[in-house]
């Protein structure tokens, strides 16, 4: 049947307010989502011009896979609160820092220990007793001067001080490098290297104190041995001339060797008491007289305390020169006139002719 123009035209007002709501209804959809509503508010339609306007009901929000209706929850997000703002993590925590511990300086190396027979104190034997930390501070009760005294002087201040307990760090400072090179003994070169490590521990940790510790073994601080022995340059030497016996890295003092050493060359102490000669670069030498022996190579001991030093075929023991024999008296030849000898009281008389 025949549609009035009146009826089409109400019909595309029609589709067109429809039109029109349902692009109002996706803009306040989004709007709402956007400021965190629901999307539930009524949505507001226009009917036909000529019809009244009418507010049409919420669409009902479209069901997620996940069986949830509405926005999607917050899940999977770091530090994400349901219903509110996602929270803000604090970064990577800063672990505390590690402190290495201070390692204790080196102390001074064993000797060996001086037997010290003459009671008297000496560097050596002070050396031993400064072995112990705890004697720093009475180790060196009236030392004389000289400079393996002042050495061990500054080795003592700078024990204490790097104990705790006292001392002089520029004292020590100063006397390590007045004396650089001027150690002789064994001892003496041993105590300058343990006072240079101390004021190095102490450039690198100024404020640190350490307990310090005798080293129970090592090394010794001396190679005691017979470095050698003179007989004048062609290694030979016959007995009754001497000899000189040079001793090196002595651990005790060089003094008290002529009174209590014992040498003894191809196994007979040599006679009369060895002779002290003087000390040249830390090596001291004994001058002693060869003993009657018979020719070819010979040892060479020196004992001293408890502790012998050996060295094998040190030289060679020559045969004794031989005098030479006497020349025979000439006896007279039984040929020969001679004149005799006047006899005594005859008086002898010349005549010449004359009254």
């Amino acid at each position: 049947m025949a549609v009035s123009l009146g009826m089409r035209i109400s019909g595309l007002l029609f589709v067109g307010a429809v039109a029109v709501a349902a692009a109002a209804f996706t803009g306040l959809e989004a709007a709402d989502r956007a400021d965190g509503g629901s999307g539930g508010g009524p949505a507001v339609t226009a009917g036909p011009s000529t019809g009244p306007v009418t507010a049409s009901p919420s669409p009902t929000a479209p069901k997620r896979p996940d069986g949830h209706i509405g926005a999607p929850a917050l899940t999977g997000v770091p530090g994400g609160v349901a219903g509110g703002a996602p929270r803000r993590s604090a970064g990577p925590s800063t672990p505390p820092e590690r402190r290495e511990p201070v390692v204790a300086p080196a102390w001074l190396p064993p000797g060996p220990g001086s037997p010290d027979l003459d009671g008297a104190a000496d560097p050596a034997s002070v050396y031993d007793r400064l072995r112990d930390p705890a004697t720093c501070a009475t180790a060196l009760d009236g030392a004389a001067d000289g400079d393996e005294w002042r050495l061990l002087r500054a080795l003592a201040s700078a024990c204490l001080a790097v104990q705790g307990e006292g001392g002089d760090w520029e004292q020590a400072g100063r006397e390590h490098a007045a004396l650089a090179g001027r150690a002789q003994s064994c001892k003496g070169r041993a105590a300058y290297a343990v006072l240079g490590g101390l004021l190095d521990f102490h450039r690198r940790h100024p404020g640190a104190t350490v307990r310090l510790r005798t080293p129970a073994g090592g090394a010794p601080a001396c190679g005691y041995r017979i470095a050698g022995v003179d007989t004048g340059g062609d290694g030979t030497a016959r007995p009754g001339e001497v000899i000189g016996v040079e001793l090196a890295d002595v651990y005790f003092d060089p003094a008290e060797l002529p009174r209590a050493a014992t040498v003894t060359v191809g196994g007979r102490q040599v006679p009369g008491v060895p002779v002290l000669g003087p000390r040249s670069g830390g090596a001291v030498v004994l001058s002693v007289v060869v003993p009657a022996l018979g020719p070819g190579p010979v040892d060479v001991s020196v004992r001293y305390g408890s502790g012998e030093v050996r060295l094998p075929r040190a030289f060679t023991v020559a045969a004794p020169d031989v005098p030479p024999d006497p020349e025979p008296e000439q006896e007279p030849d039984p040929g020969a006139v001679q004149d005799p000898e006047p006899s005594a009281g005859v008086l002898s008389l010349t005549w010449s002719g004359a009254p």
